[in-house]
């Protein structure tokens, strides 16, 4: 699971730290304090944070414009299917920067992941696959690693897997939390002219003819 210290206790969850860590003071005036049950009060209260923010096998989504689509758009931030896709500058693996504007005028696979993430890990062969197959007609794939190790950790994966597509690193969630990226994998298509054609949640076969179709459809017409 995503460290919760990470993400951002103050701005994701508010009243997170006076429920964690209440002052000495606090617990002097609790008449009839139990540490057991404060401690599994502790316990229950991160299980119910963590299990928001984790792998999702999932691909469906609310329908575009739907309720539950918007309502969750907005509390999250995310940018919308058919808007522009907000640009973003991280480091690569070899320490330089690089940015989703660098590649205007190709179509972009964004593909929010990590190292600990199992179905993360599944998809990333075809991925690898289609991106071989497509670079050259001008699809690029740009996957954004959420660990908070970085380099130290995506390099081995990548060079034991075989990868050649470009990782971004995100370590400080600043990227996922633009994108409203709660539970990984998570992608988003986003066509020549820099918009979001298509948002995926959870892992997908890429070389599978659906998904190639997904992509190729993008390069006619966009």
């Amino acid at each position: 699971m995503i460290p919760l210290h990470r993400v951002g206790s103050r701005s994701l969850f508010p009243k997170c730290r006076l429920l964690l860590t209440p002052s000495c003071s606090e617990l002097a005036d609790m008449k009839g304090w139990n540490p057991v049950w404060f401690i599994l009060g502790g316990v229950a209260l991160i299980v119910t944070l963590v299990l928001g923010l984790g792998c999702d096998g999932s691909l469906t989504e609310p329908p575009e414009g739907s309720g539950a689509s918007q309502a969750g758009a907005l509390q999250m931030g995310r940018p919308q299917v058919g808007t522009a896709a907000p640009n973003f500058t991280l480091l690569d693996l070899d320490g330089n920067w690089a940015s989703l504007s660098d590649y205007q005028g190709r179509v972009v696979l964004l593909n929010f992941w990590a190292t600990w993430c199992g179905p993360c890990r599944v998809e990333m062969p075809g991925m690898e696959v289609v991106y071989q197959e497509l670079k050259s007609k001008g699809f690029e794939v740009l996957a954004i690693s959420s660990d908070p190790q970085g380099m130290v950790v995506t390099r081995p994966f990548i060079e034991t897997n075989g990868l050649t597509f470009p990782i971004l690193h995100d370590s400080d969630y600043r990227v996922m939390a633009t994108y409203g990226v709660r539970t990984l994998p998570m992608s988003f298509l986003v066509d020549r002219q820099g918009t979001i054609r298509h948002r995926v949640f959870g892992a997908r076969d890429w070389n599978s003819p659906k998904a190639r179709e997904l992509i190729q459809g993008l390069l006619r017409v966009s």
